[in-house]
């Protein structure tokens, strides 16, 4: 059966309200893990059901439901612009630039060296393990699994107290970090599937990285500018609110088409108008509507994207064989994280003071979550693509459920608690 696109949205948010109502009722986890876990359980037991009453039809149904959704499109080219718009907005420009010279080399050079750790380590390891990857499709694969989930730990820094300057480092690496990746992406994707027109020199890769990097950041600062000088010549809420909308949605399609960098696009306009804007171009009232509407819009869409996450075990079909890569792909993840987070950190140590655990809670901190698995689906299809998105899977799951539930206690353990 197929479901209209309006059946499509209303099955998502009833069964996001539900499954929200039950977590917090029942279950008291963080609520877009919740709504993770509560999906994922609710599919296996469905896919359960399906193996002894085939007739029933429920889960055909539901499978369809979610086959019809393109979750790359529906993350890339939907969710994500509104979601790291509002995840910037809340942030503290001052304590970004504080610690800009970390942000900026964990979000760029970390990224790169985690995937070309990952990317070689996991075609060892799944030549190891007989279930061999050539190696630029593991590079795709370390691509696509490094950049840390802004979603997901924007989410997460709301149920746990680090220090400010922590902070700071955690949210501005996961807002910068997935542009990066998604640049870095596609360039190895192009690489791979031979689009790149046989230009694949070092140079060539250096300039679409820094065109499409520094231009996104570029655009998003202009537009940005123009939203906070037409905010600041009126006084009405409601318009400017609209007004905000229109710059997210026409600031990351413009990007696109200019094959641009959208996520650092609509990062740097959230930065301009959630700082300056705020301060300088918004009354009380619209600044506390602005906020408030903006923090509906994350909540909403958050709980969306989790819920999917879950829902999509329904359609991708994980072959058994892959389990031994994928739970090794979890502990080289976590290893290339360390070695991404620490280098940057030891560097900068020699001139300025980290606070105490800066190192473990970045490390166990740094969540993936939708990003990984829209850029994992929307590779080809070729052999492998099962076997990196049953990796990409492991990944994922680990870090939102596992390393989600308990970066408190590394918080705890690891941090001087005079500083929380």
């Amino acid at each position: 059966m197929t479901l209209s696109l309006f059946e499509i949205a209303a099955l998502l948010l009833l069964l996001s309200g539900v499954f929200g109502w039950l977590n917090h009722v029942v279950f008291r986890l963080p609520h877009t893990i919740g709504l993770l876990v509560m999906a994922l359980i609710a599919s296996l037991v469905l896919l359960g059901i399906e193996q002894f009453f085939p007739g029933l039809g429920i889960t055909d149904t539901l499978q369809a439901a979610i086959g019809q959704i393109d979750f790359y499109a529906t993350v890339m080219e939907g969710m994500l612009a509104f979601l790291l718009f509002a995840g910037a907005l809340h942030v503290d420009f001052s304590f970004l630039r504080s610690q800009a010279w970390a942000i900026g080399l964990m979000a760029s050079v970390g990224v790169l060296m985690s995937t070309f750790i990952v990317g070689f380590g996991l075609y060892f390891l799944a030549g190891l393990l007989g279930t061999p990857v050539p190696l630029i499709w593991a590079l795709v694969f370390g691509a696509l699994i490094s950049p840390t989930d802004p979603v997901a730990v924007l989410s997460l820094l709301k149920s746990i107290n680090v220090p400010p300057a922590l902070e700071a480092k955690i949210a501005g690496e996961s807002l910068f970090n997935d542009g990066v990746g998604v640049v870095v992406f596609t360039i190895m994707l192009a690489i791979a599937t031979g689009s790149g027109g046989g230009e694949v020199s070092v140079a060539h890769i250096a300039e679409l990285f820094f065109i499409e990097a520094i231009g996104g950041a570029v655009l998003g600062l202009l537009t940005g500018w123009i939203a906070y000088r037409a905010m600041a010549s009126i006084d009405e809420h409601m318009l400017e609110i609209l007004l905000s909308l229109g710059i997210v949605a026409g600031t990351y399609a413009l990007a696109l088409r200019l094959h641009l960098s959208g996520p650092i696009a609509v990062v740097m306009a959230g930065l301009l108008i959630g700082n300056r804007g705020a301060t300088l171009a918004m009354s009380d009232h619209t600044r506390s509507s602005m906020f408030s509407f903006w923090e509906l819009i994350d909540e909403i869409l958050n709980s969306v994207l989790f819920l999917l996450i879950g829902l999509e075990v329904l359609v991708i079909s994980l072959d058994p064989s892959f389990a031994w890569l994928a739970m090794a792909s979890v502990p080289l993840v976590l290893a290339s994280r360390l070695i991404a987070v620490s280098t940057p950190i030891l560097l900068l140590s020699i001139k300025q003071t980290f606070s105490s655990g800066a190192i473990p809670v970045l490390t166990w901190g740094g969540l993936r979550g939708g990003i990984s698995v829209a850029l994992a689906l929307s590779i080809p299809a070729i052999p492998e693509k099962p076997l990196l998105l049953a990796a990409t899977y492991a990944v994922v799951l680990f870090s939102i459920i596992v390393q989600g539930l308990t970066v408190k206690n590394v918080v705890n353990r690891t941090v001087d608690p005079t500083l929380l």
